[in-house]
């Protein structure tokens, strides 16, 4: 399959003709990606914040022929293969990629190729996405529609003032217990709510530090825990043999909490020693992202500041404390006070 694609190098510049040669099997992955690149949307700063609605992955449809910026686009075979997982849909055979500006006519436009049966639903089936319909339709009417000129602002630009790492149990969304709203909060959510240090190498949570810190600037970073955490559980009853899973190697990265509890309550019960890992762990985060240099610096400067917080949903009350860094804080083990505790209740 060839891809034809005009890339312009500046507004004078005339566009350069790039052909890619792709196997029909991969395809189906390359074609989201480039369909969704645009001139409009390319700068060379690759922390510049673009709003979603400049960006389109919907790429199927025929190009509109009537827009004269549509080049030619070859249409692509794909093998029948790869939508044998699909037994209720059938293909189009063909499909093409359009690069059109209005991206809601192409966001509609997006499953024109498909052949969708509407299979019967048993009478007690209930249907997950009606009721998560109606709650985006709720949404729309009572707050955005509401707020117009705020969402529109967001949609421009974001200037978050809190950067958030929670754990991705279900039972524990920030935006509910703590209230944030669209703009507010730049999150990243993952078992256990960890923050590995600079020295385990790139990850999900650290890249969205470097965006929150070194782009957007936020000015707060704030690590929640919680009660009854699975993740704190499975550390704290992990045998030490190697393990492969993908959870034993990544919540191996909190053993330094787990260490740190069974010393100091060896002796109590193991729903007391996990409660205690749960904090532990959280204190253990707070220190890891200060082996980030860019972070590290800004808190010296007084320019960011690193909270825990903790939610028991046992009890329903939240605790939240916040690092002090200064020359005098620092305690033996390399170890940091803590200030401006708070108790809600």
């Amino acid at each position: 399959m060839l891809i034809r694609r005009e890339v312009r190098n500046g507004l004078a510049n005339p566009p350069v003709i790039v052909i890619f040669s792709i196997k029909g099997s991969k395809a189906r992955w390359i074609i989201p990606s480039l369909a969704a690149l645009r001139p409009s949307t390319v700068y060379r700063d690759p922390f510049r914040c673009i709003p979603f609605s400049r960006l389109t992955n919907s790429f199927l449809g025929r190009p509109s022929r009537s827009d004269p910026r549509i080049r030619q686009i070859n249409l692509v075979q794909v093998e029948e293969t790869h939508l044998r997982l699909l037994p209720s849909v059938k293909r189009n055979p063909n499909f093409g990629l359009e690069a059109s500006s209005d991206d809601s006519a192409l966001a509609k436009d997006h499953h024109t190729n498909f052949i969708v049966r509407n299979v019967p639903k048993a009478n007690n089936e209930v249907d997950l996405f009606d009721e998560m319909r109606q709650r985006f339709l709720s949404f729309k009417k009572r707050i955005y529609l509401e707020n117009l000129e705020h969402y529109q602002r967001l949609a421009e630009e974001q200037t978050p003032k809190f950067m958030v790492i929670a754990c991705a149990d279900s039972r524990v969304c920030p935006s509910n217990i703590l209230g944030f709203q669209p703009g507010e909060a730049f999150m990243i959510r993952n078992v256990a709510n960890l923050v590995p240090p600079l020295e385990n190498g790139p990850s999900e949570t650290n890249a969205a530090l470097e965006f929150a810190v070194n782009t957007l600037e936020v000015e707060n970073i704030l690590v929640i825990g919680h009660s009854r955490c699975g993740g704190i559980e499975t550390l704290m009853s992990m045998q030490e043999e190697s393990n492969s899973s993908f959870i034993y190697k990544w919540i191996i990265k909190a053993k330094v909490a787990r260490l740190r509890t069974r010393a100091a309550a060896l002796d109590h019960s193991f729903d007391q020693q996990c409660r205690h890992c749960e904090k532990e762990s959280i204190n253990d985060s707070l220190l890891n992202l200060l082996t980030y240099p860019w972070i590290e610096d800004r808190v010296k400067k007084n320019q960011l500041s690193i909270h825990g917080g903790y939610y028991d949903f046992l009890n329903f009350t939240f605790e939240k404390w916040t690092l002090d860094i200064n020359e005098d804080s620092s305690i033996d083990g390399g170890r940091y006070l803590v200030k401006d505790q708070a108790f809600w209740t």
